[in-house]
């Protein structure tokens, strides 16, 4: 397949797992005001959707040659969007508001390929276990989840924080339903095994 591969994206870590295919995939930051997208009435489901539609589409206007892989990731507690922490203080109130509960991760991904639109969205069950103020305060010191959905990287010492997880591909929880988008990718003719 000599189409160009692009991640509307400039996540170090979907780009990770996107190569752990064996492919070449160069990152562009999508051109889109996810702020203003944020506003209305959507279910996580559909704030995720909305999100990773746009970045696709928003590189994949700029690169029509390319094959362009746009995604978003929402946390949800209940009906209730948890958006990224950016401070300490505000990613241990997130978690002290989970810890014994169960939210959802949802994770859009969206393929923009020679006009064709292609849409995915996993959705993973996190049950924290039950955690002190102290507990959660040295996590965030210890892992800085501050630009995480959820204020947790179950990649590090965020897998402590769980006691279960119900998933159909635990790539999603790092942003890629990887085992969706080998799959998409071989269909439209990648060198996927």
């Amino acid at each position: 397949m000599s189409a160009d591969l692009v991640l509307a994206s400039t996540s170090v870590y979907r780009r990770e797992l996107i190569q752990r295919l064996g492919l070449e995939v160069r990152c562009i930051a999508p051109a889109c005001d996810e702020e203003a997208l944020k506003q209305g009435c959507w279910t996580p489901e559909e704030l995720a959707q909305r999100l990773a539609l746009a970045k696709a589409r928003s590189v994949a206007a700029l690169h029509p040659d390319a094959t362009v892989i746009g995604g978003d990731q929402v946390c949800a507690f209940g009906d209730e969007v948890l958006h990224k922490p950016r401070t300490a203080e505000r990613a241990v109130e997130q978690l002290l508001r989970m810890q014994g509960a169960q939210h959802r991760l949802v994770t859009a991904l969206v393929v923009v390929h020679r006009g064709q639109e292609l849409a995915h969205t996993d959705i993973t069950r996190l049950t924290m276990r039950p955690l002190t103020r102290s507990q959660l305060e040295r996590y965030v010191a210890a892992d800085q989840p501050l630009d995480c959905s959820g204020a947790y990287k179950l990649e590090k010492r965020g897998i402590a924080l769980f006691e279960r997880i119900e998933s159909a591909d635990h790539n999603a929880i790092v942003g890629v339903p990887l085992m969706w988008l080998a799959g998409t990718l071989a269909q439209l003719g990648y060198a996927v095994p």
